[in-house]
């Protein structure tokens, strides 16, 4: 791919895009950076979430999924477009991105990017990092949590990681933050690759 991602624009609206399997710990590490650095980040919030707790279905037949996976891809594109216009000097933390809805698609990638029309070259251009948590159930850890939305066993939690990861790899800033038996510990590698990125932002905006 030859994306020109735009870290070293002062006027870019640098977005990264925090994503991985279910119970990966992603929205917590979210939570917690944001706190720590301030200001200087805004937290995109999930677009999944937002729809399948103000009511629509979180299962059912194909077309139930077809219908509810594209309402996510265009809810999560114009939040983050939106936030990216009322925050323009701002580093957005996206909790997700748009191609997620690629694994949970009942089809293939292909499939999800043409029905959308868009794509993998437009999506992965939308961000300047990626940073992936892979998900506990790795290490056939519980994935429960305070997510009411969640509703995947350990073996659909894994089977979705690696789908995500096959499709987000394939950025070219993508950073991975393995499944650790310490979560402090994943959660610390994961603190130190986002202060990374912004750090790098910063360099950028002053130059």
């Amino acid at each position: 791919m030859n994306q020109k991602h735009s870290l070293k624009s002062p006027s870019h609206c640098c977005r990264i895009a925090i994503t991985g399997g279910p119970g990966g710990g992603k929205t917590t590490a979210i939570d917690l950076y944001r706190r720590e650095i301030g200001p200087e980040v805004v937290v995109v919030p999930e677009a999944a979430t937002i729809l399948y707790t103000g009511g629509f279905p979180r299962a059912g037949e194909k077309n139930v999924r077809l219908s509810t996976q594209r309402a996510i891809y265009h809810v999560q594109k114009n939040l983050e477009d939106s936030y990216a216009a009322f925050f323009s000097s701002r580093i957005l933390l996206c909790d997700r991105g748009t191609l997620d809805g690629g694994a949970y698609w009942p089809g293939s990638l292909k499939s999800f990017l043409s029905d959308m029309n868009t794509t993998m070259d437009t999506e992965i251009s939308r961000y300047d990092a990626v940073l992936f948590f892979e998900t506990a159930a790795v290490g056939g850890m519980s994935i429960e949590g305070g997510n009411p939305a969640r509703i995947e066993s350990l073996t659909e939690a894994i089977s979705l990681d690696k789908k995500l990861h096959t499709i987000w790899s394939q950025h070219p800033h993508f950073i991975f933050v393995p499944h650790q038996k310490s979560f402090i510990k994943k959660i610390q590698f994961a603190m130190k690759e986002l202060t990374k990125i912004v750090k790098k932002r910063s360099a950028y905006s002053k130059a």
